[in-house]
């Protein structure tokens, strides 16, 4: 009521000004009045005038911080393929109005019938987590860049997929024509200092295939161009980096070159070694894995094993992708020789 008054007020004020300022006359020579144009509720034009600001500040608001919308009542999220949901946080929230949010959505999502919830968050919100945690959620993997945690909505035990429990090593098995085989002595790690000569080592990138790391696991050691051949075996231990399980393949690779430029940083020294020297050392001879390798080692060079060559395939993967790529390891001369 009082808005009501005071606009009323202003707009016959307005009305009064263009009465006495206006120089304009008709022709008997009286004042001529001319009003600007008005709605003719002048509330309603108060009230859009007002509303459009309103709508102005609210974007603005919107833009820097979506989550600040007061019809925002749940986080946003898309379904997955497996009767669950996902949401990816991207902007700052109070943590308080992010446990409401999630208190809501997880009372959304059982309602829907939905079982298993992930929740990723970028590194700087990473004080979201301790909500997330009292919510009941749990951490499921990280990585440089984000935490991912996990819920399970059903009252019995979850069935959502455990983070990857594996770690992918290579070691190169590179004999040039003269049957001298590539070794290393290491600076670091549990052979430090020991004088043992051993196989170029690595760990597999991720995104990398086995053949491809095994042949920059060389290069970067040793500095010697190879060409993958084979797997020759792999082995599988457990409990070993962080509690992950370990896949360690034993590669075959041919030299495309001779020279040795070793890696200052982790390689003590790195040279070229007649094979027989190579098996006669005590720490070779002592060690079961060791000896199994050489004695399948001596066996590819001689003819008589077969190892595992790469194809290229495609096949569906976890999320249904029709083609998704991959490499498939095979011994192709025995294959072809039953067809």
């Amino acid at each position: 009521m009082m808005m009501s008054c005071r606009l009323a007020k202003s707009y016959g004020f307005i009305r009064l000004f263009f009465l006495c300022s206006s120089n304009n006359k008709n022709n008997n020579g009286s004042r001529l009045l001319r009003f600007p144009q008005f709605p003719a509720d002048a509330f309603s034009a108060f009230r859009s005038s007002r509303y459009r600001s309103m709508m102005s500040a609210s974007s603005s608001s919107s833009s820097s911080n979506p989550m600040s919308r007061e019809d925002a009542t749940l986080l946003p999220s898309i379904d997955d393929k497996y009767g669950g949901v996902r949401t990816e946080m991207t902007h700052p929230m109070d943590p308080s109005l992010f446990s409401s949010l999630l208190r809501a959505s997880l009372s959304n999502w059982t309602l829907q019938g939905k079982k298993g919830v992930w929740i990723k968050l970028p590194k700087h919100l990473i004080g979201l987590a301790e909500s997330a945690v009292k919510e009941g959620f749990w951490f499921h993997h990280a990585e440089k860049d984000y935490l991912m945690l996990a819920y399970w909505i059903p009252k019995d035990v979850h069935t959502l997929p455990a983070n990857a429990s594996h770690r992918v090593r290579i070691g190169a098995y590179v004999i040039n024509h003269n049957k001298e085989v590539l070794v290393v002595q290491e600076k670091t790690g549990q052979f430090q200092g020991q004088g043992i000569w051993k196989f170029p080592t690595g760990v597999v990138n991720e995104g990398e295939d086995i053949h491809d790391g095994s042949v920059r696991e060389v290069k970067e050691e040793t500095g010697v161009d190879t060409e993958f051949v084979q797997i020759l075996a792999f082995r599988q231990t457990h409990k070993t980096f962080f509690e992950k399980s370990d896949l360690f393949f034993v590669c075959m690779l041919k030299p495309l070159s001779l020279e040795i430029n070793a890696q200052e940083s982790e390689i003590e020294a790195a040279q070229w070694m007649p094979w027989e020297e190579y098996t006669k050392q005590p720490f070779v001879q002592k060690h079961e894995l060791l000896r199994y390798m050489t004695d399948i080692c001596s066996a590819k060079t001689d003819g008589g094993y077969e190892g595992s060559t790469p194809i290229r395939v495609s096949a569906p993967d976890q999320q249904g992708a029709p083609d998704q790529q991959g490499n498939l390891y095979y011994n192709t001369r025995d294959l072809h020789s039953r067809h």
